[in-house]
Protein backbone atom coordinates (compact mmCIF):
# COMPACT_ATOMS: atom_id res chain seq x y z
CA UNK A 1 0.00 0.00 0.00
CA UNK A 2 1.21 3.42 -0.59
CA UNK A 3 2.72 5.57 2.29
CA UNK A 4 3.78 9.00 0.73
CA UNK A 5 2.72 12.04 2.40
CA UNK A 6 -0.96 11.77 0.03
CA UNK A 7 -2.13 8.66 1.14
CA UNK A 8 -5.01 8.41 3.30
CA UNK A 9 -4.25 7.07 6.49
CA UNK A 10 -6.77 4.58 7.91
CA UNK A 11 -8.27 2.55 11.04
CA UNK A 12 -10.12 -0.23 10.77
CA UNK A 13 -12.31 -0.75 13.80
CA UNK A 14 -14.80 -4.00 14.38
CA UNK A 15 -15.15 -6.18 17.14
CA UNK A 16 -14.40 -9.55 14.52
CA UNK A 17 -11.39 -10.61 13.46
CA UNK A 18 -12.50 -11.50 10.12
CA UNK A 19 -14.53 -8.52 8.84
CA UNK A 20 -11.13 -6.76 9.80
CA UNK A 21 -9.14 -8.80 7.53
CA UNK A 22 -11.79 -8.42 4.84
CA UNK A 23 -11.50 -4.70 4.99
CA UNK A 24 -7.51 -4.87 4.89
CA UNK A 25 -8.15 -6.93 1.39
CA UNK A 26 -10.62 -4.64 0.29
CA UNK A 27 -8.20 -1.44 1.15
CA UNK A 28 -5.77 -3.86 -0.76
CA UNK A 29 -7.26 -3.55 -4.38
CA UNK A 30 -8.51 0.01 -3.82
CA UNK A 31 -4.64 0.83 -2.75
CA UNK A 32 -3.97 0.99 -6.91
CA UNK A 33 -6.57 4.16 -7.53
CA UNK A 34 -6.88 5.13 -3.58
CA UNK A 35 -3.60 5.82 -2.13
CA UNK A 36 -4.10 4.68 1.35
CA UNK A 37 -2.25 3.32 4.44
CA UNK A 38 -3.89 1.15 7.06
CA UNK A 39 -2.40 2.31 10.47
CA UNK A 40 -3.48 0.15 12.35
CA UNK A 41 -6.59 -1.69 13.81
CA UNK A 42 -8.71 -2.49 17.02
CA UNK A 43 -11.28 -4.95 17.99
CA UNK A 44 -13.18 -2.26 20.77
CA UNK A 45 -13.87 1.39 21.23
CA UNK A 46 -11.03 1.40 24.02
CA UNK A 47 -8.30 0.38 21.81
CA UNK A 48 -9.47 2.30 19.14
CA UNK A 49 -9.58 5.71 21.20
CA UNK A 50 -5.99 4.95 22.88
CA UNK A 51 -4.73 4.35 19.25
CA UNK A 52 -6.03 7.07 17.64
CA UNK A 53 -4.84 9.56 20.30
CA UNK A 54 -1.65 8.36 19.73
CA UNK A 55 -1.77 8.19 15.87
CA UNK A 56 -3.44 10.35 13.84
CA UNK A 57 -5.38 9.07 11.11
CA UNK A 58 -7.73 10.55 7.98
CA UNK A 59 -10.44 8.15 8.08
CA UNK A 60 -11.63 5.29 10.32
CA UNK A 61 -13.96 2.66 8.67
CA UNK A 62 -16.07 1.82 12.06
CA UNK A 63 -18.85 -1.28 12.52
CA UNK A 64 -21.62 0.02 14.31
CA UNK A 65 -22.83 -2.80 16.34
CA UNK A 66 -20.02 -4.04 19.00
CA UNK A 67 -20.20 -4.83 22.65
CA UNK A 68 -19.94 -2.37 25.20
CA UNK A 69 -19.04 1.02 23.21
CA UNK A 70 -21.08 0.66 19.73
CA UNK A 71 -19.54 2.42 16.66
CA UNK A 72 -22.31 5.67 16.88
CA UNK A 73 -20.93 6.24 20.80
CA UNK A 74 -17.44 5.55 19.77
CA UNK A 75 -17.54 8.39 16.48
CA UNK A 76 -18.92 10.99 19.21
CA UNK A 77 -15.61 10.27 21.66
CA UNK A 78 -13.60 10.42 18.12
CA UNK A 79 -14.98 14.07 17.90
CA UNK A 80 -13.04 15.66 20.74
CA UNK A 81 -9.43 14.38 19.48
CA UNK A 82 -7.14 17.41 18.18
CA UNK A 83 -7.77 15.94 14.45
CA UNK A 84 -10.87 13.92 14.50
CA UNK A 85 -10.82 11.73 11.68
CA UNK A 86 -13.58 11.35 9.15
CA UNK A 87 -15.81 8.44 9.98
CA UNK A 88 -17.20 5.73 7.14
CA UNK A 89 -19.77 3.52 9.07
CA UNK A 90 -19.73 -0.23 8.01
CA UNK A 91 -23.29 -2.12 9.38
CA UNK A 92 -24.53 -5.39 7.93
CA UNK A 93 -28.57 -4.32 7.38
CA UNK A 94 -30.22 -2.12 9.84
CA UNK A 95 -33.08 -0.11 8.28
CA UNK A 96 -33.20 2.30 10.75
CA UNK A 97 -29.59 3.08 10.59
CA UNK A 98 -29.53 3.53 6.88
CA UNK A 99 -32.88 5.71 6.97
CA UNK A 100 -30.80 8.08 9.25
CA UNK A 101 -27.44 7.82 7.49
CA UNK A 102 -29.54 9.05 4.66
CA UNK A 103 -31.44 11.72 5.69
CA UNK A 104 -28.04 12.93 7.33
CA UNK A 105 -25.54 12.57 4.76
CA UNK A 106 -23.63 10.21 6.73
CA UNK A 107 -21.70 7.71 4.77
CA UNK A 108 -21.68 4.34 5.60
CA UNK A 109 -20.74 0.83 3.44
CA UNK A 110 -23.59 -2.26 3.61
CA UNK A 111 -22.43 -5.57 4.34
CA UNK A 112 -20.85 -7.26 2.81
CA UNK A 113 -18.68 -4.35 1.16
CA UNK A 114 -17.34 -4.03 -2.01
CA UNK A 115 -14.54 -3.06 -3.02
CA UNK A 116 -15.96 -0.33 -5.48
CA UNK A 117 -17.95 1.18 -3.25
CA UNK A 118 -15.32 1.32 -0.58
CA UNK A 119 -13.00 3.00 -3.18
CA UNK A 120 -16.32 5.34 -3.57
CA UNK A 121 -16.86 6.32 -0.28
CA UNK A 122 -12.34 6.51 0.44
CA UNK A 123 -12.20 8.83 -3.09
CA UNK A 124 -14.56 11.97 -1.43
CA UNK A 125 -13.22 11.27 2.34
CA UNK A 126 -10.83 14.16 2.45
CA UNK A 127 -13.71 16.93 1.19
CA UNK A 128 -16.43 15.35 4.26
CA UNK A 129 -16.20 16.86 7.64
CA UNK A 130 -15.84 14.75 10.71
CA UNK A 131 -19.80 14.06 11.59
CA UNK A 132 -21.58 16.92 13.47
CA UNK A 133 -22.37 15.93 17.46
CA UNK A 134 -25.69 16.84 17.01
CA UNK A 135 -26.28 14.29 14.09
CA UNK A 136 -24.53 11.82 16.11
CA UNK A 137 -26.72 12.31 19.15
CA UNK A 138 -29.65 11.99 17.07
CA UNK A 139 -28.38 8.54 15.61
CA UNK A 140 -27.31 7.44 19.21
CA UNK A 141 -30.45 5.29 20.15
CA UNK A 142 -29.89 4.27 23.79
CA UNK A 143 -27.76 6.48 26.69
CA UNK A 144 -23.83 6.11 25.92
CA UNK A 145 -22.22 3.63 27.92
CA UNK A 146 -19.34 6.48 28.77
CA UNK A 147 -18.96 10.32 28.70
CA UNK A 148 -15.42 11.25 27.73
CA UNK A 149 -13.30 14.04 28.87
CA UNK A 150 -9.92 15.48 26.84
CA UNK A 151 -7.09 16.15 29.31
CA UNK A 152 -3.77 17.13 27.57
CA UNK A 153 -4.92 15.71 24.51
CA UNK A 154 -5.57 12.51 26.08
CA UNK A 155 -9.00 11.45 25.80
CA UNK A 156 -10.26 9.46 29.41
CA UNK A 157 -13.37 7.64 29.10
CA UNK A 158 -15.47 7.62 32.16
CA UNK A 159 -17.95 4.85 32.34
CA UNK A 160 -21.79 6.03 33.66
CA UNK A 161 -21.67 3.29 36.46
CA UNK A 162 -18.92 4.73 38.26
CA UNK A 163 -20.43 8.09 38.36
CA UNK A 164 -22.02 9.37 41.26
CA UNK A 165 -22.79 13.06 40.30
CA UNK A 166 -22.59 15.36 37.37
CA UNK A 167 -22.55 19.09 38.17
CA UNK A 168 -22.81 22.05 36.01
CA UNK A 169 -20.32 24.96 36.06
CA UNK A 170 -19.83 27.66 33.87
CA UNK A 171 -19.67 26.27 30.67
CA UNK A 172 -18.34 22.81 31.95
CA UNK A 173 -20.05 20.15 33.87
CA UNK A 174 -17.95 18.34 36.87
CA UNK A 175 -18.07 14.64 36.27
CA UNK A 176 -17.41 12.72 39.87
CA UNK A 177 -16.43 9.29 40.52
CA UNK A 178 -15.16 7.84 43.58
CA UNK A 179 -11.74 8.58 42.30
CA UNK A 180 -11.82 11.62 40.69
CA UNK A 181 -13.93 14.56 38.96
CA UNK A 182 -13.59 15.56 35.51
CA UNK A 183 -14.48 18.15 33.13
CA UNK A 184 -16.53 18.11 30.10
CA UNK A 185 -18.32 20.47 27.89
CA UNK A 186 -21.70 18.83 27.71
CA UNK A 187 -25.61 20.12 28.59
CA UNK A 188 -26.42 19.26 31.83
CA UNK A 189 -29.84 19.37 30.87
CA UNK A 190 -29.07 17.09 28.02
CA UNK A 191 -27.36 14.18 29.91
CA UNK A 192 -30.29 14.49 32.44
CA UNK A 193 -32.41 13.49 29.03
CA UNK A 194 -30.22 10.50 28.15
CA UNK A 195 -29.58 9.27 31.57
CA UNK A 196 -32.96 10.07 32.90
CA UNK A 197 -33.34 6.48 34.36
CA UNK A 198 -29.14 6.90 35.83
CA UNK A 199 -29.36 10.35 37.20
CA UNK A 200 -32.30 12.55 39.23
CA UNK A 201 -31.53 16.40 39.72
CA UNK A 202 -31.56 17.36 43.36
CA UNK A 203 -30.65 21.15 42.08
CA UNK A 204 -30.56 23.17 39.48
CA UNK A 205 -27.25 22.72 38.56
CA UNK A 206 -26.93 19.24 39.95
CA UNK A 207 -27.68 15.18 39.04
CA UNK A 208 -26.96 12.67 41.26
CA UNK A 209 -26.75 8.60 41.05
CA UNK A 210 -29.71 7.06 41.94
CA UNK A 211 -27.91 3.94 42.89
CA UNK A 212 -24.88 6.11 44.52
CA UNK A 213 -27.93 8.01 46.98
CA UNK A 214 -27.39 6.28 50.56
CA UNK A 215 -29.76 9.10 52.36
CA UNK A 216 -30.48 12.24 53.05
CA UNK A 217 -29.46 14.60 56.13
CA UNK A 218 -31.50 17.76 57.18
CA UNK A 219 -28.72 20.59 57.00
CA UNK A 220 -29.59 23.78 59.48
CA UNK A 221 -28.20 27.07 58.67
CA UNK A 222 -28.56 29.00 55.66
CA UNK A 223 -30.26 26.69 52.94
CA UNK A 224 -29.94 26.88 49.24
CA UNK A 225 -32.49 29.43 47.16
CA UNK A 226 -32.85 31.42 50.19
CA UNK A 227 -34.67 28.63 52.59
CA UNK A 228 -33.11 28.56 56.76
CA UNK A 229 -32.66 25.24 55.76
CA UNK A 230 -32.66 22.03 53.62
CA UNK A 231 -32.06 18.26 52.90
CA UNK A 232 -28.70 17.52 51.33
CA UNK A 233 -27.89 14.07 49.54
CA UNK A 234 -25.68 11.51 51.39
CA UNK A 235 -23.51 9.64 48.70
CA UNK A 236 -21.70 6.67 48.48
CA UNK A 237 -18.21 6.56 47.56
CA UNK A 238 -18.04 10.33 48.64
CA UNK A 239 -17.45 12.38 51.76
CA UNK A 240 -19.27 15.76 49.92
CA UNK A 241 -22.97 16.60 50.53
CA UNK A 242 -24.79 17.63 47.72
CA UNK A 243 -28.37 20.16 48.69
CA UNK A 244 -31.37 20.01 47.55
CA UNK A 245 -33.19 22.62 46.29
CA UNK A 246 -36.43 23.91 47.37
CA UNK A 247 -37.74 22.81 44.13
CA UNK A 248 -36.72 19.34 44.37
CA UNK A 249 -37.29 18.28 47.87
CA UNK A 250 -40.27 15.85 46.79
CA UNK A 251 -37.42 13.34 45.94
CA UNK A 252 -36.75 12.73 49.93
CA UNK A 253 -39.86 11.63 50.00
CA UNK A 254 -39.59 9.65 46.97
CA UNK A 255 -35.75 8.21 47.22
CA UNK A 256 -35.49 8.21 51.12
CA UNK A 257 -34.30 4.79 51.98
Amino acid sequence: MADDAQALRIVIVDDEAPARNRMRDLLADCAGTVPLVVEGEANNGRVALELLSSRPADVVLLDIRMPEMDGIELAQHLQKLEQPPAVIFTTAYDAYAIRAFDVHAVDYLLKPIRAARLREALSRVRSAPPPRPAVLRELQRAARAFLSAQERGKIHLIPAGDIIYLKAELKYVTVRTTQREYLIEESLTRLEQEYAERFVRVHRNCLVARAAIRGFERETGDGVDGGEGHWAVLLEGCDEKIAVSRRQQHIVRELAR
